[in-house]
Order: C-alpha cells, then sequence, then structure tokens
C-alpha cells in the first residue's frame, strides 16, 4: 500500500433529526475497503434519538466519535466547520447522514489522488428512496472527468458527500455560514475551491447514492435558483447577466441529471 493510501480521512457528517437514518450512513462507512478513518458526526442539538443512536456506535468503534452542540445552527455548514477543525486525518472527506456511501469509494478516491496528483476528488451520484434496494458491485477501471471553475460556474458537478480532498484547502475555504447560503454553501465553497487550486478530478461512477426525500430544500427548484442567483451575483467578478447566464444553465442542468438521469 502507498504512503497515499496509509494516510488517515477525517469523514464529516454532520446531523439533525436523523435517527431513522443515520445508522445506515454510519455502517457505510464501517463498511469501507479503506481502514484508515475516522467519523467525527456533529449533531445540530437534534431533538430526537440521533444522539443515542451514534453513541451506540462510538462505544463499538474508536474511529467514531460525537461532538453534540448545543444549539441549532439552521445549516450544515457550522457543523461542518466544526468538524474540519475537529479533524486529526490530513485529508477530509464529507457524508450527511442520509446518504450512502460504496464500500470502495474511499480507496478508489485515495488511489485516484495519488495517480493525478491532485488534492480534490469527486465522484458520481446516484439517487434512491429505499435503501434496502441497495447493492454494490465491485469496481474496476474507473474512467474520470476533469472539473475546473468554468464547468461548476455552468453546472454544479460537485456532489457534497462524494469529496475527498485536502483538510489545508477546507481551512482555507470554510462553508459559508450566512443562513441565506443554506443549501447552496457546498456549491459556493466548490466555487472558490476550483477557483484557487484549478482543475480537480471526478471519478465516472456513482460511489455515492443521495437519498431523495419529500420535502428537502435541495428539491425546492424555486428556492435553489433563487439562491443559485445569489451565489453567482455575489460572487466576485460576476455581473448581474453572467449571473442570470449561469442561473439558467444550473437549471438546465438539474433537469438533465436530477429529472432525467437521477444522478450527477
Amino acid at each position: 500500500m502507498s504512503e497515499l493510501a496509509r494516510e488517515l480521512v477525517s469523514v464529516i457528517m454532520p446531523s439533525y433529526n436523523a435517527a431513522a437514518l443515520i445508522a445506515r450512513s454510519i455502517q457505510s462507512v464501517i463498511d469501507q475497503t479503506y481502514p484508515d478513518w475516522e467519523l467525527i458526526v456533529i449533531d445540530d442539538c437534534s431533538k430526537d434519538s440521533t444522539r443515542q443512536v451514534v453513541q451506540s456506535f462510538v462505544e463499538k468503534d474508536s474511529r467514531i466519535k460525537l461532538i453534540p452542540l448545543d444549539k441549532n445552527n439552521g445549516a450544515p455548514a457550522a457543523p461542518r466547520n466544526i468538524g474540519v477543525r475537529s479533524a486529526r486525518g490530513s485529508w477530509i472527506a464529507f457524508l450527511d447522514a442520509d446518504d450512502i456511501w460504496h464500500p470502495q469509494k474511499l480507496m478508489l478516491q485515495m488511489d485516484a489522488l495519488e495517480k493525478h496528483n491532485l488534492e480534490f476528488c469527486c465522484t458520481q451520484m446516484k439517487d434512491f428512496t429505499d435503501d434496502t434496494r441497495l447493492s454494490f458491485d465491485p469496481v474496476e477501471n474507473i474512467g474520470c472527468e476533469h472539473i475546473s471553475f468554468a464547468k461548476q460556474q455552468i453546472k454544479g458537478r460537485i456532489p457534497t458527500s462524494s469529496v475527498v480532498l485536502k483538510k489545508e484547502i477546507m481551512l482555507r475555504f470554510p462553508f459559508n455560514e450566512d443562513i441565506r447560503y443554506k443549501a447552496v454553501e457546498d456549491y459556493h465553497c466548490w466555487l472558490r475551491v476550483h477557483e484557487a487550486i484549478g482543475n480537480t478530478v471526478k471519478l465516472c461512477y456513482p460511489l455515492l447514492s443521495y437519498r431523495r426525500i419529500a420535502g428537502q430544500i435541495s428539491g425546492s427548484k424555486r428556492y435553489m435558483l433563487e439562491r443559485m442567483y445569489m451565489v453567482h451575483r455575489e460572487y466576485p467578478g460576476t455581473s448581474s447577466a453572467q449571473a442570470a447566464l449561469y442561473t439558467l444553465t444550473h437549471a438546465l442542468g438539474g433537469f438533465y441529471y436530477r429529472i432525467l438521469r437521477k444522478g450527477l
């Protein structure tokens, strides 16, 4: 195993009222073929039994840590930033408390990061509604595409629960905790990262399964388009006309990927 493949990956998982779903997400981390990870769950003052569910895993696996917050932040940006600052690993991965990883995800990404000598990697994702119907076939010889700042402006191409990147990058570009950026703080973050570090790599295989839940903010089309316009309009060097154009291309891309393809 290479030197890079032995480095610790800190998995950051924000949670809020996720008691019914979080166990499956945590188990998908435990099931990773890449053994050198820690999982940090930052509970954003849940009102259900999320903390008790997480604590049951903490007691069985020393690689899992729970950070309970004493007040709710209203969005995952602050819990994610807290998790990053608490991480011991030199690499950061993100996983939401209702999403599920392919067992080979981290291993394949760490291999790709070493092969391409990069500091950021994401993967494709597929949507699901019933985790009992998920199955994971062995994966070999994955292709990849390069993600540039320009591509990311035109259409968000980076599922946050698929990202692995250097911790030092996240410390330089933390998620925007302004509540106005709720549900687009990750898109905004990846824009800033790509403008700073250049092209990154995306593995062309859905190593992330994204849970679709009725009422998700990310599923509210009008809300997301308003927030997308805001992100671009407030981004340095972007005119109102460019912001409108990027919002349109984002909407068209969203229809194709999320409605027709059921993935990204």
